[in-house]
C-alpha cells in the first residue's frame, strides 16, 4: 500500500489517488491590439504545456493527461465554460485522478467552484510553484521564505481551504452576540504567523547585509547569475568554480543561494552568486518573500543573464527574466553592467551554433558557451574580468629589494610576461594588468616601507 505524502508547505495530506493529476493549460483568447503585440514575444502553447508538465513532475506527480484548453471568454466564477467543465469532469472520472492542476492564476472563488464541479483537489500555477519551492527549500532561510509566501497566498483563500469556517465561536459580554467567526479567527492566526516570519526574515536580511559589508572590506566584486529556470545556471556555476551545486534537468533544481570565490585569468577575484531560477508569472508572494535572497542580484557589480539558446521560446523567457529584474530595480535603464551568456550551444546543429557565435562576436553584451562541455568558459572569464576591471594594459615595473613583499601580489593580480633579476637585487617585470590593479600597484609602490632602510 502506498503511503500518503504530507505537503511540507501547507500540511495537506496527499492520498495515493491525488498523485495522479490532470494538467490544464488555459489559453485566453487575445482581444486588444496591445494584447496581440504582447503575444508576439509570449511563449507558444506547446511550450507552456511542456513547462506545466515539467513543474508537475518536479513534485513527483503521475500525469494522467495534459492538454491545452482554449478559453474564448473567461468566466468569473469558474474560468472555463460549462461545456469544458463537463469534458474535464469526464476526464477526471475516466483517469481516476485526484488532482487537477490549472496552469493559470485562479481566484479563490474559481478554485472553490472548480473543486465542487470536479470533486477533486484543484491547484493553480501559483499553488504549484509554492509546492515545488516548499519541497526544494533546504536552508532555514529558504524554508522561512517559502512559508511566508505560502501563508500570504493562503490568507486570501480561507473560504475554500477549510471546511469548518461557517462555525462561530460563542459570544461573550453583555450583548451576548455571535462573537468572532471562525474565519476571522483563522485569518488573525495566519496574520500573526506572517508577522513572526517577517521578523525572522528581517533578521536574516540584517545578517546578509552584515556579511555583505564584510565582503566590501575585502573588495571583491559580486557577479550574480540569473536566468530562466533550467537555463543551466548551476551547471555553469559548477564549471566556473569547481563546486558541486545540484544541477539537474529539472525545474527549480536550485533554490537556496550559493556564493563562491572565483579566480579570474589575470589573478583578480570575484564572488560568484547563484540564485533561484526565474519563471513566467512568478507569484508576487514569492518575489516579495525572496527579496532578501534576490538582494544579491540587486547589489551585484555584474549580472550574467544565462539563456538556454536551444529552447524555441528563449526570447519569451528572456523577456520574463528582464521583467523580474526591472521589478527588483535592476533593468536595462539602470546603467549597471549586464552580460548575456548564451548557453547550451552543444544542443544546436553546427550551422545554428556557428551563426550564434557570429552574432555574439558582433555584440558587446553577449558571449556563447556550453556549460556542460566547457566551451567558451575561458572567454567568459576574460569578459567578466574586462567588465569588472577594465581592459588590460602592458607595462614594465621595477621592484626594488626593499619592496620584495609586493612580488607575490604582482604575480597574483597580473599576467607576468617577462622577468629579469637585476644585479642590485631588484626585479624588472613586464606585465599585463588591468587599469584598476595598475592604480593599486602604483599606490603600493609609493607607500611600501623597506624592511631595512639601508636597502634604499
Amino acid at each position: 500500500m502506498t503511503k500518503s505524502n504530507k505537503n511540507k508547505s501547507d500540511g495537506v495530506d496527499v492520498t495515493p489517488e491525488e498523485t495522479r493529476a490532470i494538467v490544464l493549460v488555459p489559453v485566453i483568447k487575445t482581444r486588444t491590439a496591445e494584447d496581440a503585440a504582447e503575444s508576439l514575444v509570449a511563449r507558444s502553447d506547446n511550450a507552456r504545456l511542456e513547462e506545466a508538465v515539467g513543474l508537475t513532475r518536479a513534485i513527483d506527480l503521475e500525469i494522467a493527461k495534459a492538454l491545452v484548453v482554449p478559453v474564448p471568454k473567461p468566466q468569473p466564477g469558474t474560468l472555463f465554460g460549462t461545456g469544458k467543465i463537463e469534458e474535464i469532469l469526464a476526464l477526471v472520472e475516466e483517469t481516476e485522478s485526484g488532482l487537477v492542476i490549472v496552469d493559470h492564476p485562479l481566484t479563490p472563488v474559481q478554485q472553490r467552484n472548480l473543486e465542487r464541479e470536479w470533486k477533486v483537489k484543484v491547484i493553480d500555477r501559483t499553488g504549484l510553484i509554492l509546492e515545488i519551492f516548499g519541497r526544494r527549500a533546504s536552508t532555514k532561510e529558504g524554508v522561512l521564505q517559502v512559508d511566508l509566501a505560502h501563508l500570504n497566498y493562503q490568507k486570501g483563500r480561507l473560504v475554500r481551504s477549510w471546511t469548518h469556517l461557517e462555525r462561530q465561536r460563542g459570544g461573550g459580554g453583555f450583548m451576548g452576540g455571535p462573537g468572532e467567526t471562525q474565519i476571522e479567527a483563522d485569518r488573525r492566526m495566519l496574520q500573526d504567523k506572517i508577522l513572526k516570519l517577517e521578523r525572522e526574515l528581517e533578521q536574516v536580511r540584517r545578517t546578509r547585509q552584515l556579511h555583505r559589508s564584510k565582503r566590501r572590506k575585502v573588495p571583491h566584486p559580486i557577479v550574480s547569475l540569473v536566468g530562466y529556470t533550467n537555463a543551466g545556471k548551476s551547471t555553469l556555476f559548477n564549471r566556473m568554480t569547481g563546486s558541486g551545486v545540484l544541477a539537474e534537468d529539472m525545474l527549480f533544481a536550485t533554490l537556496d543561494p550559493t556564493l563562491r570565490r572565483l579566480k579570474l585569468p589575470h589573478g583578480g577575484t570575484v564572488i560568484l552568486s547563484d540564485t533561484v531560477g526565474f519563471i513566467s508569472d512568478l507569484p508576487t508572494h514569492l518575489v516579495a518573500a525572496f527579496r532578501a535572497t534576490l538582494e544579491e542580484v540587486v547589489e551585484a557589480d555584474l549580472i550574467l543573464h544565462v539563456r538556454d539558446m536551444s529552447d524555441p521560446d528563449r526570447n519569451a523567457q528572456a523577456r520574463d527574466v528582464e521583467d523580474i529584474l526591472e521589478s527588483l530595480g535592476r533593468g536595462e535603464g539602470d546603467g549597471r553592467k549586464l552580460l548575456e551568456v548564451w548557453n547550451k550551444i552543444d544542443r544546436l546543429e553546427p550551422e545554428a551554433a556557428s551563426d550564434l557565435k557570429k552574432r555574439a562576436e558582433g555584440s558587446e553584451h553577449a558571449i556563447v558557451v556550453s556549460a556542460l562541455k566547457g566551451d567558451g568558459i575561458d572567454a567568459l572569464l576574460g569578459e567578466i574580468e574586462r567588465l569588472i576591471s577594465g581592459t588590460l594594459e602592458k607595462r614594465t615595473i621595477r621592484i626594488e629589494p626593499g619592496e620584495m613583499s609586493l612580488l607575490p601580489w604582482v604575480y597574483e593580480r597580473s599576467h607576468v610576461l617577462t622577468r629579469q633579476d637585476e644585479e642590485d637585487g631588484a626585479v624588472t617585470l613586464e606585465v599585463e594588468i588591468t587599469a584598476v590593479e595598475s592604480a593599486e600597484l602604483d599606490a603600493k609602490l609609493g607607500t611600501v616601507v623597506a624592511d631595512d632602510p639601508e636597502d634604499y
